[in-house]
């Protein structure tokens, strides 16, 4: 739960990052994977970008089909229960007065009010952790062996979550008493500049965890293989991407996922690829995944969804707003929180803000999905791989579903399906490609 309270107070932090996440030893990178030979639909002369999809994804056992669409719905139900559970949550430390009591230790502690709120979200974070801990127990590691996703011992998966709540209680130590600042001054107007502080907030991390938060989980290291090299920079010149290195990190001591990403902001941006990627993938599959990712660089989707984010914040607060001092009114003799400005009402905060981003989660999910299909084209033109571009969109479907119906994936997709993929993929072909 550390990590999932972290979110909810930096307020789509870990959405933007998303695209950025015992120990052993790494795969050897393996650049002459050989790209498998594409289906004969996708070899016609006159190719038909229906048929040559429907091709593509019948080349999946239905087992494993099966399986990943198992996984992938199951995390329709996992969103669910995390979402009642962390409210259940916050509903009881306002409830029994818990929330009360944790503000008048730590007043009693200091009078210094930054200190003083910054005690009480470190026990809040202690303590919504531990009471979440059995869920994220099940969640991330259970599950993930249940499925053959995750390659961590118990030790080394602690040793994460660990981690994760050591961020998460500088972060929001150092972050939540100068939002309660505002929440005591701007008065009637702390939503606005509340929002300001947040989105100035996540810029901020967005800027820093490319080079101190994300070392803290895996290693990362100058990619040597020239073979891998030189292509992805070739690629990057000739898309006017003004780097001289490409970064490996060594995902495959916690999953055996394959994954690239793009992070960082004023500076500190970083194209990152894993070592999974390296060792399962041919070199025209690796191509199509950088060609990707030097897509979100290119089209500036992380400053651009920082802008989005501001706006959801900015009427998600307002909301918030509205909706806190009527609830805290009605309540107050229970709850003990004397306004908005009191860090007790953190768990009522949290609660309605995260209540909001849960109905609100089909729009976040079409503005992501939005820009990975952006992403997605802007690959296909960069690295002209539409077969390796297919072929990994199936890798990928070991944990993401791959023939959703339109609904589900309005509703509940981040990215687009591999159906959607792999269609744009020989779309491309079919128009630029001659057999």
């Amino acid at each position: 739960m550390g990590r999932r309270v972290f979110a909810l107070i930096a307020l789509l932090l870990l959405v933007a990052l998303a695209r950025t996440a015992s120990s052993q030893e790494a795969p050897a990178p393996s650049a002459h994977v050989a790209l498998v030979q594409p289906p004969p639909a996708a070899l016609a002369v006159s190719l038909d970008p229906q048929a040559a999809m429907r091709a593509y994804l019948d080349t999946v056992a239905p087992d494993v089909r099966a399986r990943s669409d198992a996984y992938f719905e199951g995390g329709y139900w996992i969103q669910l229960w995390e979402f009642l559970y962390g409210s259940a949550i916050g509903l009881a430390l306002l409830h029994f007065g818990v929330s009360a009591r944790m503000r008048d230790v730590a007043s009693r502690v200091t009078k210094v009010r930054f200190v003083h709120v910054a005690l009480y979200w470190l026990v809040y974070l202690v303590v919504t952790s531990f009471v979440s801990f059995p869920l994220a127990l099940y969640t991330d590691y259970f599950r993930e062996h249940a499925y053959g996703l995750s390659t961590m011992t118990f030790g080394a998966w602690m040793g994460d979550q660990a981690k994760g709540l050591v961020i998460a209680a500088i972060l929001g130590g150092l972050f939540v008493p100068v939002l309660y600042a505002i929440l005591a001054r701007a008065r009637r107007m702390w939503w606005l500049w509340g929002a300001g502080a947040v989105l100035a907030f996540m810029a901020f991390v967005s800027m820093v965890a490319p080079v101190y938060l994300a070392p803290v989980f895996n290693k990362y290291t100058p990619l040597t293989d020239e073979g891998v090299r030189a292509p992805i920079l070739s690629m990057a010149r000739a898309n006017g991407i003004g780097v001289t290195d490409v970064y490996e990190f060594d995902a495959s001591r916690q999953s055996n996922r394959v994954s690239a990403n793009v992070s960082g902001l004023s500076g500190t941006e970083r194209i990152s690829l894993n070592d999974n990627l390296l060792a399962r993938c041919s070199i025209e599959e690796i191509e199509a995944v950088m060609g990707h990712e030097m897509g979100h660089y290119v089209l500036n989707h992380v400053p651009k969804f920082l802008y989005f984010a501001g706006g959801i914040i900015l009427v998600g607060f307002a909301l918030v707003r509205w909706s806190f001092e009527r609830l805290r009114a009605r309540f107050a003799s229970r709850w003990k929180v004397t306004g908005v400005e009191d860090p007790a009402g953190l768990p009522l905060f949290a609660l309605l803000f995260g209540a909001y981003l849960f109905l609100l989660t089909p729009v976040l999910n079409t503005l992501i999905r939005t820009q990975e299909s952006e992403a997605d084209i802007f690959g296909l033109n960069a690295a002209r791989q539409p077969d390796g571009m297919a072929q990994v969109t199936l890798k990928l479907a070991e944990y993401r579903k791959l023939d959703p119906g339109p609904i589900e994936e309005w509703m509940l997709f981040d990215h687009p399906s591999g159906r959607a993929r792999i269609l744009m993929a020989m779309k491309w072909k079919a128009e630029h490609v001659t057999p």
